[in-house]
C-alpha cells in the first residue's frame, strides 16, 4: 500500500497558519491553481518552473464540486483526495489545498503569496487574484504551456478514438 504524502495537503485553516509562519520567517511563496484531473507534462512542468520562482509552493486545488461547475457533468475524472495525494507526491509541489469555490481568490487572500502563476493562456485581466497580489508587492506570472497539452485535450483525443456506443 502506498503511504500517503503526511503533513502535505492542508485545511483552510492549516494553510493560514503555515503562509503566516511563512510571511514571518521570509520565505518567498508561490501559489498556483486549478483542476489538475489527470496530471501530465504541461502540469509537472508548471509546477516545477513556478517552484523555481519561490521557496514554497502551494497548490490550490478545485474540489470535485467546483471542477463539475467548471467543466461539466463528466469531470473531475479523478476525485479531489486523489488529485491531492498525486500532487503532493510531487518533489516541486509543497502543500496542496482543496477549495470549494470556483475560484482560488478566497484562498489567495489566505496565503498572501509573493509570487502568482497561472498559464499564459489567461491574460492579465483574467487572472483570479492578481489585482491582490499586486496591491501587497507581489508578482504575477504566466506560464507558457506546450501546444495540446491540457485535461481536455487529452480527453478529447481519448474520446475520438474510443467513441461511446450505446
Amino acid at each position: 500500500m502506498v503511504k500517503e504524502p503526511e503533513g502535505r495537503i492542508l485545511t483552510r485553516a492549516q494553510l493560514s497558519r503555515h503562509a503566516a509562519k511563512w510571511r514571518r520567517e521570509g520565505t518567498r511563496i508561490v501559489f498556483t491553481n486549478g483542476v489538475f484531473d489527470i496530471l501530465h507534462r504541461g502540469h509537472v512542468e508548471l509546477l516545477s518552473r513556478a517552484k523555481s520562482w519561490g521557496d514554497v509552493l502551494v497548490v490550490g486545488l478545485n474540489s470535485d464540486a467546483s471542477t463539475r461547475r467548471l467543466k461539466g457533468d463528466l469531470r473531475p475524472v479523478n476525485p479531489a483526495r486523489n488529485r491531492a495525494v498525486v500532487l503532493a507526491a510531487l518533489r516541486s509541489v509543497d502543500v496542496v489545498c482543496v477549495f470549494p469555490e470556483d475560484t482560488p481568490l478566497q484562498l489567495i487572500k489566505r496565503v498572501k503569496p509573493h509570487v502568482l502563476v497561472k498559464g499564459a493562456q489567461y491574460a492579465g485581466s483574467e487572472i483570479v487574484g492578481a489585482k491582490e497580489v499586486q496591491s501587497w508587492g507581489g508578482v504575477v506570472k504566466r506560464f507558457r504551456m506546450r501546444p495540446g497539452l491540457s485535461t481536455t485535450s487529452l480527453l478529447g483525443r481519448i474520446k475520438s478514438k474510443h467513441p461511446v456506443v450505446d
